[in-house]
């Protein structure tokens, strides 16, 4: 059996030999990538291909975090990719994170690319859980990832629903509240409306600027136990070294500003932490495993020279990617105002169009209209004409029998005198005869009464389909009307689509107005901070009612204690232990160095 393994163990030497390279797949949290990697290569030259594809400058803040055992580790730049204790399983995966973070996010963070990570790595931490967020904070965290990924609040694209797939908001906020689904969403779109016109990295921005005041924000933590054997979580973060009970993350016990530890030491599993002040005893603690006593080492001095970088005058490289930054930015303001200036244009053009397709619309139904009026017209003209021609015929018929009627009744007095009975009888018919007559004269004017009636009718029929012509005459010129043909005065004064009109030069005097917008920005930031502060506390106050009190966990309760206190991050920290100020103090480097590692 211990042949076999050793025969096996001496193939696979044997193979590595061989083989010049291996894969590697990096996963970020945008993409994934892979590398081909040579065997000889250390955890710098893997690092520096990554950052080279990513673009990325600020290469400080970040490494590869692979996972081992029931812990985390991270690869060491010095040492060579192989010599880890990674899966040898091709391709090998890494993670590339955020392993230390800025102070101060919109001071430190210069490329847009280290910024987006940053924002994508703390919004999956804190949907995860695994960084403390309140409810109210939660939404509106949830509205600027809406801004950064959808852009400007659109009401007729963004209907309700559009967030359904979306992930948000943490588990425990939403099972914390009486509250569906479309809730949630129109309370965060409420929020989302109110950020138009930020940029996707502005909204990033934004959201690590809210999250950065966080509790557990940017910390480490680690179990450790004091020298009496009391179990403590030990925090490490950008400003110093926290001590915290188990049950309570969110406020330490005690803190140690990195300006004010002399040294930090460990030996055989035990650490040491010696204050600058001579009277403060020296705190020691101990963690179980080698592995994480290695792993709290290389997060104090990581974070330690990142303390002291910060305090010193910037490098020339920082320097020239913070004039970049600057540059890039001022350009891409530049160009935002001209895009929003040709949009305008643009919309103004479009409502002007869609004026003219209207009128355009109104005249052809005129148009249309007149002529059926003209068609109608047409038609009772015709039909009064041919009443005119029967009533004419039947005037002439009726003065045709009257003439006979009249002849008759000659005849009749002619041949009268034959006889008395004769006479008697044709004096009846002739009576008779007479009133047929007379009925007959009555009918017959009657019938021509009518007929010039009919002939009057007419008249004003054919009147007035030479009024429908007239008109449908003078539609039908209109509405040969076009856009091209609109009068100056038709068009807003000031819509041209000349490239001179669009055309933009970048000039000095840009760059000082922009300069005086940043120091306004500046002034503004109190005023910015007060306003999100009542944002804040405007959603608390929506949702407090919808509260399942049963539910709240630990973290829930415990923040809100520290809210009724009217204590933070900020000010516990302060108040165990005060920090000095960000810049041009009196700091100090400390010692880290290590008395005996047993293995």
């Amino acid at each position: 059996m211990a042949s076999a393994l050793a025969a096996k163990m001496g193939l696979n030497s044997l193979r590595r030999k061989q083989a010049k390279n291996f894969n590697v797949r990096i996963t970020t949290m945008d993409a994934d990538m892979e590398f081909s990697c040579e065997v000889k290569w250390k955890g710098k030259d893997l690092f520096d291909l990554v950052c080279r594809a990513l673009g990325l400058r600020e290469t400080w803040f970040f490494g590869f975090q692979y996972d081992v055992k029931d812990t985390v580790a991270w690869i060491k730049m010095d040492k060579k990719v192989l010599d880890h204790d990674v899966c040898k399983e091709e391709p090998i995966t890494l993670n590339f994170l955020a392993k230390f973070y800025p102070e101060n996010a919109e001071e430190e963070l210069v490329q847009d690319i280290t910024q987006h990570l940053f924002f994508l790595q703390v919004k999956n931490k804190i949907l995860e859980e695994e960084i403390y967020c309140p409810p109210e904070a939660s939404v509106l965290l949830a509205s600027y990832a809406v801004q950064a990924k959808y852009g400007d609040y659109d009401p007729n694209v963004h209907k309700l629903g559009f967030l359904a797939q979306e992930e948000l908001l943490p588990k425990r906020v939403i099972n914390l509240y009486q509250m569906t689904a479309e809730m949630w969403e129109e309370r965060i779109t409420s929020c989302y409306a109110e950020h138009r016109g930020r940029t996707r990295e502005d909204a990033e921005m934004e959201y690590l600027k809210i999250a950065q005041d966080l509790e557990m924000y940017g910390i480490n933590y680690f179990p450790i136990r004091n020298k009496k054997g009391t179990d403590l979580l030990l925090g490490v973060d950008a400003l110093g070294l926290h001590i915290y009970d188990p049950n309570n993350k969110l406020t330490p016990k005690c803190s140690f500003p990195w300006n004010e530890i002399r040294n930090i030491s460990y030996s055989d599993r035990e650490f040491a932490i010696k204050p600058l002040d001579k009277k403060t005893d020296v705190f020691k603690f101990n963690s179980s495993k080698l592995r994480v006593n290695k792993l709290i080492l290389q997060l104090c001095m990581g974070n330690h020279d990142l303390f002291m970088r910060r305090r010193r005058v910037d490098s020339l490289e920082v320097q020239q990617m913070k004039a970049q930054a600057r540059e890039e930015r001022a350009r891409k303001r530049v160009e935002r105002q001209r895009l929003e200036r040709e949009k305008h244009l643009r919309e103004v053009a479009e409502r002007a169009r869609d004026d003219l397709e209207r009128r355009l619309i109104q005249l052809q139904d005129e148009a249309h209209m007149a002529n059926d009026a003209l068609l109608r017209s047409e038609e009772t003209a015709d039909l009064l004409a041919e009443k005119a021609q029967i009533a004419e015929e039947e005037a002439k018929l009726l003065s045709q029998k009257a003439s006979e009627a009249e002849a008759e009744m000659q005849r009749i007095k002619v041949t009268a005198i034959r006889s008395e009975e004769e006479r008697r009888m044709m004096e009846q018919k002739m009576l008779e005869a007479e009133m047929m007559a007379l009925k007959m004269a009555d009918e017959s004017e009657r019938r021509a009464m009518e007929a010039d009636q009919l002939k009057q009718d007419l008249q004003e029929a054919r009147d007035s389909e030479r009024r429908a012509k007239h008109k449908l005459l003078e539609i039908t010129s209109k509405s040969t009307y076009s856009p091209s043909a609109v009068p100056g005065d038709a068009m807003p004064p000031d819509l041209s689509f000349s490239r001179e009109n669009l055309s933009f030069d970048f000039k000095d005097t840009d760059m000082k107005r922009l300069s005086m917008e940043i120091e306004k920005e500046k002034v503004e930031y109190m005023e910015k901070s007060k306003h999100l502060q009542e944002q804040l506390n405007e959603l608390k106050t929506e949702i407090e009612s919808l509260k399942l009190k049963e539910r709240e966990t630990p973290l829930d309760i415990l923040h809100n204690e520290n809210t009724e206190k009217g204590t933070s991050k900020h000010s516990n920290f302060k108040k165990v232990s005060p920090i000095t100020p960000h810049r041009h103090t009196h700091i100090h480097r400390i010692t880290f160095y290590t008395i005996v590692i047993n293995p």
